[in-house]
């Protein structure tokens, strides 16, 4: 296990807890400390090596669920490393209507896109209690000198968001609501061991609408008229799908 420098330790016990601002003796603190670095390590042992390192570098935050991370429109130089939950990067207009961009989980991660000293393209909210590594625009740099390899790391990801972009607004183009909605519940299924395919996340019919842009109705009525011909049914709050969904509704 590649060691922690001091710097690096007080970084990782930047952990932010509701107890944080207890009055406490110092022993239970510095046993509190103690523990948030050990949780803290554990989590990064979980990242892929190629952003594990970097996230070494940034002051650990974690967010309650709810919590906008992210605001679109504002400008700061920071990229945020995920180790622990969900985030999700969105749009939304005056009128309550959203469009999300895309899901982050541990070793992703965002905020790359206003590195460049322009304003953040999207908000972003954690959809649950989340943990991140926030790295600096310095700190990146920093980063980049002593790892030359991870500039090619972080273009690859920069293409990879355009070219999601590019999918996304193709399908939002060309594809008919039934069409982006099969689309995502069969990226979203996984198979299991009685034939049937689980969805690994639960969605309301708005969050569905809201990643596939469309109207909650316009979703509740397909989800209800699949689910009456046999293919969807929930167990637990949870979707499942019986039976290949139609390529046409």
């Amino acid at each position: 296990m590649p060691r922690t420098s001091p710097a690096s330790t007080a970084s990782l016990t930047a952990l932010l807890t509701p107890n944080d601002t207890a009055v406490s003796s110092p022993r239970s603190s510095v046993a509190r400390h103690a523990a948030s670095a050990a949780n803290t390590e554990a989590l990064l042992e979980q990242l892929p090596e190629s952003v594990r390192t970097l996230a070494r570098r940034g002051m650990v935050r974690t967010y309650r669920k709810g919590t906008l991370i992210l605001e679109e429109g504002t400008h700061s130089g920071a990229l945020y490393v995920v180790l622990q939950g969900q985030a999700k990067a969105f749009s939304s207009d005056d009128r309550g209507r959203e469009i999300t961009f895309g899901i982050h989980g541990p070793g992703d991660y965002f905020g790359e896109m206003s590195l460049d000293g322009g304003p953040r393209s999207a908000s972003v909210m954690a959809t649950e209690v989340v943990t991140c590594a926030l790295v600096t625009r310095q700190t990146l740099r920093d980063h980049i000198a002593a790892e030359p390899d991870f500039a090619f790391v972080l273009l690859a990801r920069v293409i990879q968001r355009a070219r999601d972009a590019t999918h996304k607004q193709r399908s939002m183009a060309l594809d008919d609501v039934y069409s982006r909605v099969r689309q995502l519940l069969d990226g979203l299924a996984v198979p299991q061991a009685d034939g049937t395919r689980l969805l690994k996340e639960r969605l309301t019919h708005a969050e569905i609408a809201s990643r596939v842009g469309c109207s909650r109705e316009m979703v509740s009525r397909l989800l209800k008229d699949l689910e009456r011909g046999g293919y969807t049914e929930m167990r637990h709050r949870v979707m499942v799908l019986i039976k290949k969904l139609p390529s046409r509704w």
